[in-house]
């Protein structure tokens, strides 16, 4: 017999990669899952694992037994929904990961209707970057994702993940008032020459933003970079740049900035997704609902 715990670290391989990044997700120590994978072997009969270079590679068959893996723990998902289910109090874990604009307009409300309706439900939030976030869901790390799409740059699509449509907001070009007094800028084009902020290289709005640029035919000036859009906003506001911002940034705050419209009024797309598995969990539906109702304002 297969030892079900073994078999879920060779799952965890299969997703992390390597023996390291296994134990560290998991509180192990390397060697601690390097013999409990060598046992797993044993119980096999057959290799699962090959050198490659300085770390190993699954074989044919240990992909094998990944995707039975996989089967198993969306089933024990599933019993664990129904059991949480069978009874009449809602409680449980929600372990929900999300961007920091989301967290910031969103989650405040409904955390607080949560802890109203729900006192049984612990919900715990980490902040994540929506592609990371989607796979981690995806590899059980959360149970719940809130993650964003761009126009024309698609967010990845994990199998067994159920997408749910949560709100969109328009993007705009923030001008910082003075500049925008002594300079006026009628459309994105007249931005041209301005110094600009921008999230890192590799992210979904980065990526739309020099888009955009290019295609009004200027390459921007980044002279600052960060992930944090109220390091952006700061920065437009003292005048020192100007950014394409998500209207859901501006929530619950007031701002010097000037806001122009975008040609085709471009809208970013949040949405959330879980594992199907645990859709039946009623405090994770308990949550989404909630997070909805927040959403709809």
């Amino acid at each position: 017999m297969l030892e079900i715990r073994r078999l879920v670290l060779l799952r965890e391989l299969a997703v992390r990669g390597t023996i390291a990044a296994v134990a560290e997700a998991l509180n192990f120590s390397p060697s601690a899952v390097s013999q409990q994978l060598s046992q797993l072997e044993k119980e096999a009969g057959m290799p699962l694992l090959r050198k490659a270079g300085r770390g190993v590679q699954l074989t044919p068959q240990a992909e094998v037994l990944v995707e039975s893996v996989g089967e198993v723990l969306d089933m024990l998902e599933r019993a664990e929904s129904r059991l949480q289910a069978s009874t009449a109090t809602v409680s449980g874990r929600v372990r929900v990961a999300v961007f920091q604009s989301a967290a910031l307009a969103l989650m405040p409300a409904t955390l607080l209707a949560m802890a109203t309706r729900f006192p049984d439900v612990r919900v715990e939030m980490v902040q994540r970057e929506p592609e990371e976030a989607l796979r981690e869901t995806w590899a059980r790390d959360f149970d719940m994702v809130i993650a964003e799409q761009y126009p024309a740059h698609a967010a990845p699509h994990h199998p067994g993940l159920d997408r749910r449509p949560l709100t969109t907001d328009a993007i705009r070009l923030a001008l910082p008032a003075e500049a925008a007094a002594l300079h006026p800028v009628a459309s994105l084009d007249g931005a041209r020459h301005m110094p600009w902020v921008m999230e890192p290289r590799g992210t979904a709005s980065r990526h739309f933003a020099e888009q955009l640029c290019r295609s009004t035919g200027f390459e921007p000036d980044v002279r600052y970079e960060t992930a944090d859009l109220q390091a952006h906003i700061r920065l437009v506001e003292s005048g020192n740049a100007v950014a394409l911002i998500p209207d859901l940034v501006w929530a619950g705050r007031d701002t010097s900035c000037r806001l122009l419209d975008l040609p085709d009024r471009p809208r970013r797309t949040i949405f959330t997704a879980q594992r199907l598995a645990g859709a039946a969990s009623p405090a994770a539906h308990a949550f989404r609902e909630t997070l909805e109702e927040a959403a709809r304002g």
